[in-house]
């Protein structure tokens, strides 16, 4: 079995989740994590593509990657860098919504193409050396039909789990998730793990999941951004942090980010990644503002020394707005 039951899954988020990003969310009680999505095309075609983006801690005993593309002889060749490097399995991605990817046809858009993205899963089956998986969206919210048709094709073609996004292309990551689609895909195939997946970002929500859906196993995206805690609280019942772990994590985060890409380059890139931290949790609105001007580590230790709790106390819950 890929996923025991209970597994939580940090969702492949493009530009988001390097080992930077991971090393952060497994001091949060990540377990099972994906290295950004990948595009195979730029993946086939660059020398040397990935060597960031794709590089694996030494202490990360399950990592999992992601490819995105809508031709299977670019996905085939993907899959031939992709075999170099060691990886726990490979998934394709069938949901992602944003425009630069559907206006290539692939994710989301490729998963609305039901009998292209059969050919493609084909494609990558019969090249990789990869235990494969797939992640779609659901594809109508009221008949499950069209959703069970595409999964049952990637099945036969050799996927080992289903991870199911319960909100359409159009909804892109906001409105009601279809806990019922996600529930008639699991039903349909009890023999892989079905992973549920949307708008999970609280204990409620993702109790509400489970129970909706009768997945056990639940994917975390953006409920995970600025914070890693949520692994904890949800399968162990740990209490949110307090502000010195807080700004323990966010710091070190940063580091393993310089360690990567250099301090220019990392505190360019962990402006988005600090404002994260801050968001919704009672900071006052100078440190965000602050945090989109960073340039340099010693601005940031600076900044951390400032926070305050205001009129937050003890531990720092993420606030849902």
């Amino acid at each position: 079995m890929l996923y025991p039951e209970n597994a939580l899954i940090m969702a492949p988020l493009s530009g988001f989740t390097d080992l930077a990003y991971r090393r952060a969310a497994r001091r949060g009680g990540c377990r099972y994590a994906f290295t950004e999505m990948v595009d195979a095309a730029s993946l086939a075609y660059a020398n040397g593509h990935g060597e960031v983006l794709l590089k694996r801690g030494e202490e990360e005993d399950f990592l999992a990657t992601q490819l995105v593309g809508s031709e299977p002889e670019l996905l085939k060749r993907a899959c031939d860098k992709l075999n170099a490097y060691d990886f726990s399995l490979l998934d394709f991605n069938l949901g992602c919504p944003v425009p630069k990817v559907v206006k290539k046809g692939a994710g989301a858009a490729l998963g609305k193409n039901i009998e292209l993205a059969h050919k493609c899963f084909a494609a990558i089956a019969e090249n990789s050396k990869y235990t494969l998986t797939a992640k779609l969206r659901i594809l109508d919210e009221n008949d499950p039909a069209p959703t069970l048709d595409l999964c049952a094709g990637l099945v036969e073609r050799g996927a080992k789990a289903l991870t199911v996004h319960g909100r359409t292309k159009e909804h892109f990551y906001t409105g009601t998730v279809k806990f019922s689609i996600i529930r008639a895909v699991r039903e349909a195939f009890p023999d892989i793990p079905v992973i549920a997946n949307g708008g999970v970002n609280s204990r409620d929500s993702y109790d509400e999941m489970r129970r909706e859906t009768g997945c056990s196993r639940v994917m975390l995206a953006q409920g995970i951004m600025g914070n890693p805690w949520l692994f904890g609280e949800l399968a162990e019942g740990k209490a949110p942090p307090t502000l010195e772990q807080w700004k323990e994590l966010v710091a070190y985060h940063v580091r393993e980010m310089i360690a990567l890409y250099g301090e220019d380059s990392a505190m360019r890139q962990a402006r988005k990644i600090v404002h994260d931290y801050l968001k919704g949790r009672g900071f006052a609105s100078s440190f965000r503002a602050e945090a989109s001007m960073l340039s340099t580590y010693i601005g940031l230790a600076q900044l951390l020394q400032r926070v305050e709790i205001g009129a937050v106390s003890g531990t720092i819950r993420k606030i849902l707005i």
